[in-house]
């Protein structure tokens, strides 16, 4: 096994880091930016660990630290680590908020990994380690069991473990997938929590406090403080732990409908108000607290393969879109940008080159739901065709895929709060120029529950199953209806079974669509 780092390479380390840099570390001292430091105890996994963006031959390991420490990562095929490989990873320090990621190489296809993660002091002082797994694409044909969903934390409600805590992570976990899409609003940063809540039938929501969740976030530490808060959770950490979480954001993680540019008005609770700042304040800390690889723009859009039947697109439609609005305009442009020129012409190329069976749009905003917003339309839908505004791209890419034969493209969306099935075909819409495809919705996870939202006719969907029906009472994580949803595809017939599930994991609807 390789030695500890030795003191000089981890101040060394430290330096390069670009975080304070202390000749002799002062482990009795509290920073701003995280817990309290024990003094003499060794650094310690803080936060749990988590896995992400897990292909192949390769995975992306999160954890935090309580100090100035240098990540080390074990990983084994083996459950007793016999013959651990020893890989290590960054230190880190206050200017990452103490956290650190190590992404883990040469990984076997196919095979479930068992890793564990410590950290180690200058003094070669390690912390006791903390083990989880993941399960790594396969090069052959072989089964694919995702999740997906979105939506935590919103609308006030967080953590009551009087209640269970957040049990549809739990449930989650129960079906044993081989990794995990988080949607969207993986955060509520403009949604405080208050200690107690009043429910409709006389009982009390009591919620798990933090400072930083008993206001806005309004600054970095205010963001990192969001999203710590769902790691609080013991089933969030559980099945972090086991399961790769591959992660999107919407709006939440910053502020409800947010756009670039966007000024937020005077007597909001805001002090800042200038969305940007916010966005970059938030994003900084969820490339810090999310297990996603690092990439010198912090791009959040990206694809991830999970051998040769199913490969993923996660795209961004947050940063890179134009103001909500009428949503109205004839013709491309920056007023009418949804997912961007850059971005759309990613995707099209992406979805070319695919030569995955299955191809899955990973959409944190539903295609033909109309979603309003004080200015207008916060998503693509705008109320029935033609195509018009956003609804533009979605029709470029929507003839893309027709012209270029790409088979099997499947769309997966959160954000409305309820979970739903859309079958999508010319013979209905508008806009005709593209082949027939489904949507699912799935979410919240752990959130409030509303809908149904009306459809757009543009592009002809057809709602084969919701969870809501007009009419239904709001509801929350206090009752099932919180919802997730599954992908398993069958490696003979090739054939993608998609599942709606409820909060405690009971089977809503599902659909077997041939490949």
């Amino acid at each position: 096994m390789t030695s500890p780092i030795s003191r000089r390479a981890f101040h060394r380390r430290l330096a390069g880091a670009g975080a304070l840099l202390l000749a002799k570390p002062a482990w009795g001292r509290t920073s701003a930016a995280g817990p309290a430091v024990i003094a003499g105890a060794r650094p310690i996994v803080a936060n749990g660990i988590a896995s992400g963006d897990v292909t192949e031959s390769g995975a992306v390991i999160w954890s935090r630290t309580d100090r100035p420490a240098c990540m080390v990562v074990e990983w084994d095929t083996d459950a007793k680590f016999g013959s651990a490989r020893r890989v290590v990873g960054p230190v880190t320090g206050p200017d990452a908020d103490f956290t650190a990621k190590t992404m883990l190489t040469e990984l076997p296809a196919g095979t479930r990994v068992f890793y564990r993660v410590r950290f180690e002091g200058s003094q070669g002082d390690a912390g006791e380690a903390v083990a989880g797994s993941l399960t790594t694409a396969a090069r052959g044909e072989a089964e694919v069991h995702f999740v997906w969903s979105g939506d935590t934390c919103g609308q006030g409600w967080g953590i009551d473990e009087a209640r269970g805590g957040m049990r549809t992570y739990e449930s989650i976990l129960s079906k044993q997938p081989q990794f995990m899409v988080h949607s969207g609003d993986t955060i509520y940063a403009d949604n405080p929590l208050k200690e107690r809540v009043l429910l409709s039938d006389g009982t009390e929501w009591r919620n798990l406090m933090t400072e930083e969740k008993s206001k806005v976030a309004e600054s970095v530490a205010g963001f990192r403080g969001n999203y710590r808060y769902p790691l609080l959770d013991r089933h969030v950490r559980a099945l972090y732990a086991e399961t790769p979480v591959f992660v999107q954001w919407d709006d939440h993680e910053v502020l409800n409908n947010w756009w670039p540019g966007r000024q937020i008005r005077l007597g909001a609770g805001y002090a800042v108000r200038d969305c940007d700042t916010l966005a970059r304040y938030s994003k900084q800390a969820f490339f810090e607290y999310q297990p996603i690889a690092a990439h010198p723009d912090r791009q959040i859009y990206r694809s991830i393969r999970r051998g040769p039947m199913c490969e993923l697109f996660m795209l961004d439609e947050r940063s890179l879109r134009g103001v909500n609005g009428t949503n109205r305009q004839t013709a491309r442009g920056a007023d009418a940008d949804f997912l961007g020129p850059t971005q759309l012409e990613w995707l099209k190329a992406a979805l070319s080159a695919s030569t995955s069976t299955w191809k899955f749009v990973c959409s944190d905003m539903p295609l033909s739901l109309v979603i309003a917003d004080a200015n207008g339309y916060e998503a693509f839908a705008n109320g029935d065709g033609p195509a018009l505004g956003r609804e533009l791209e979605i029709a470029d890419l929507l003839s893309h895929i027709k012209r270029r034969k790409i088979r099997n493209v499947v769309w997966l969306t959160a954000d409305v709060h309820y979970c739903a099935s859309h079958h999508y075909d010319p013979s209905r819409a508008q806009f005709t120029d593209f082949e027939p495809f489904w949507e699912f919705v799935s979410g919240p996870l752990h959130s409030g529950t509303f809908g149904p939202d009306r459809l757009d006719n543009t592009f002809g969907p057809e709602v084969r199953f919701t969870s809501r029906e007009p009419g239904a009472v709001t509801a929350g994580p206090w009752t099932p209806h919180q919802f997730f949803g599954s992908v398993r595809i069958d490696p003979k017939t090739k054939a993608a079974t998609v599942t709606h599930f409820n909060r405690d994991g009971a089977k809503l609807w599902d659909v077997t669509l041939e490949a």
